[in-house]
C-alpha cells in the first residue's frame, strides 16, 4: 500500500505518450491523492498534491513527452484539472491525517487489551512440578484480544489444581466476572483441601458477584468450568465439571474423553439446584497428555457449517508436546474455520513427566574435559 502511489504515476506515465493526443491521461492524476492516502500521512499527501498538479502541468505543456503545444498548459480543461486535483489533495490530507488518529487510538486500545489479558490471562509457567504445562487463548474479537474465557494452573499443597472456564456473554461485564472468578481461584485453590470444597466456595464467590451486579439477569449470569487436580505424588486425576465440556486423556495411542455423564449444573445455578459437587478420579500416567479446552474449539465450524471433530483431529495429530500440540491446534483452527472463528477460544494441556525425564530437566549437563593440545599445554578456547 505505501508503493501504490508510485505505481499509480508509473501507470499514468505508460499509458500517455501511447494514447491520443486528444485522450489526456495526465487527467487521472487527480485521484493520487487519495491513493496516497491509504497509506500515507498528510505530509506525504499534500506533497504528492503539489507533485500530482506540476505533473499535470508537464505533461499537458510539454511537446516531447505528450505531443501538445505549450498553450495546452493554460487551456480551461488543464486549470480546472489543477483546480480538482487542489481540491482533492485537501481532502485527502483531511483523511490521511484521521486515519493517522484512527491508527493511533486503535493501537493505543489494543496495547491497553494486550496488558489487560497479561494480568487476567497471566502466562502459565512452562513447568510446575512433574507437569509440563501449555496454554493457547484466541479472541473472537480480533481487535480486542480479550474475552470472557479464563483459565489458570495453581501449585497448591494438595497438588497443581487447574481451571478452565466460560463466561456466559460477552462484552466488560464477561471480562470483568472473568477476572473476578480468576481471582477467587487463585485465593481458594490454597485453602480448600477437596476439590468438591473448591467449587462450592467458587459457586458462593460467583453468586455473591450475580447477586452485586443486580438485575433481572441474576441467574443467567452463568459460568461453565471445570476444576482438575493432579497431586504431586499420585498418578491420577481429580474432575470436578460444573456444565463444562470434559477433558480429554491423550495417551500414545489414544484420545479419550473424560467424561462421567454426571456433570454438575455450572456455577451460579448449582445453589438453585442444590445438587453436590461430584468429584471423579481418573488414572494419569507419565507421558500422558491432559487437554482442558472451552466449547469454543468444539463449535468452530466449517463452510459447511460441521462442528470442529476436536478428539479425531487430536488422534490425526500424532504425540506431541503440548506446546507443538496447542500451536497444531491453534493453525487447525484457523485452517478448519477459514480464519473465521465465532467464539473465543481457550485451551490448556498439562503433560505428566516420567521420574527420569524429571531427572533429565533438573540435572544440569556435565561439563566436557577440555583436552590438550599437541603440545601438552592446555587448548585455548576460540
Amino acid at each position: 500500500m505505501r508503493w501504490l502511489p508510485v505505481f499509480y504515476v508509473a501507470a499514468v506515465l505508460l499509458l500517455e505518450p501511447i494514447t491520443p493526443v486528444d485522450w489526456p491521461v495526465s487527467f487521472l492524476l487527480v485521484a493520487l491523492p487519495l491513493v496516497a492516502a491509504f497509506a500515507h500521512g498528510p505530509a506525504f499527501v499534500a506533497g504528492a498534491t503539489a507533485f500530482a498538479v506540476v505533473m499535470e502541468g508537464v505533461l499537458a505543456g510539454t511537446p516531447c513527452c505528450a505531443g501538445r503545444s505549450v498553450g495546452y498548459l493554460w487551456d480551461r480543461h488543464y486549470v480546472a484539472d489543477y483546480v480538482c486535483t487542489a481540491l482533492v489533495g485537501v481532502l485527502g490530507t483531511i483523511l490521511a491525517g484521521h486515519r493517522v488518529r484512527r491508527e493511533r487510538t486503535l493501537a493505543d486500545v489494543r496495547f491497553v487489551a494486550e496488558i489487560a489479558q497479561s494480568v487476567l490471562l497471566r502466562p502459565l509457567p512452562q513447568r510446575i512440578g512433574n507437569l509440563l504445562l501449555e496454554s493457547l487463548y484466541l479472541s473472537a474479537a480480533a481487535q480486542a484480544r480479550i474475552g470472557g474465557d479464563l483459565y489458570e494452573a495453581v501449585p497448591t499443597a494438595f497438588g497443581v489444581r487447574l481451571l478452565i472456564g466460560d463466561v456466559r456473554g460477552k462484552g466488560l461485564l464477561a471480562v470483568e466476572t472473568a477476572a473476578s472468578v480468576l481471582g477467587a481461584f487463585r485465593e481458594a485453590a490454597h485453602d480448600e483441601p477437596d476439590l468438591a470444597a473448591l467449587a462450592r466456595r467458587m459457586e458462593r464467590s460467583v453468586s455473591r458477584r450475580a447477586e452485586h451486579l443486580g438485575g433481572s439477569d441474576t441467574a443467567e449470569r452463568f459460568i461453565t468450568a471445570l476444576f482438575a487436580e493432579i497431586p504431586a505424588h499420585g498418578r491420577l486425576v481429580r474432575v470436578v465439571n460444573c456444565g463444562h465440556p470434559p477433558p480429554l486423556l491423550i495417551r500414545a495411542d489414544e484420545v479419550r474423553e473424560l467424561d462421567s455423564g454426571c456433570s454438575g449444573p455450572p456455577l451460579n445455578l448449582g445453589m438453585l439446584l442444590m445438587e453436590p459437587h461430584r468429584v471423579d478420579s481418573y488414572p494419569f500416567e507419565p507421558g500422558e497428555q491432559l487437554l482442558l479446552y472451552t466449547d469454543g474449539v468444539t463449535e468452530t465450524r466449517d463452510a459447511s457449517g460441521t462442528f470442529y471433530p476436536l478428539a479425531q483431529r487430536l488422534r490425526s495429530f500424532g504425540p506431541l508436546a503440548p506446546h507443538a500440540l496447542l500451536e497444531r491446534l491453534h493453525h487447525d483452527l484457523l485452517e478448519y474455520s477459514g480464519d473465521q472463528l465465532q467464539d473465543d477460544t481457550a485451551a490448556l494441556a498439562a503433560c505428566l513427566l516420567a521420574d527420569e525425564e524429571i531427572r533429565a530437566v533438573d540435572e544440569p549437563p556435565m561439563p566436557q574435559p577440555s583436552h590438550p593440545s599437541p603440545t601438552g599445554s592446555p587448548a585455548r578456547p576460540r
